[in-house]
């Protein structure tokens, strides 16, 4: 491998909506998420509302549509 030409590979911290956190390596030092397997209807096997409203709006605020 080329020396210089690859990012930092580090310890990182996910975090999700539902306060789980999750330890992994990454390039990325933190990693925020709204949705992880211990809040997860499929994975919970509960039935649970996701709130999935607002999203259009957040993409709009984020690339000005």
């Amino acid at each position: 491998m080329k020396k210089g030409i690859h990012p930092e590979y580090k310890e990182a911290t996910i975090v999700c909506a539902c306060g789980n956190i999750v330890k992994t390596r990454s390039t990325k030092p933190e990693i925020k998420i709204e949705i992880c397997n211990k809040c997860h209807p499929y994975f919970t096997g509960k039935q649970k509302y996701v709130d999935s409203a607002g999203r259009v709006e957040k993409f709009k605020k984020k690339y000005g549509g």
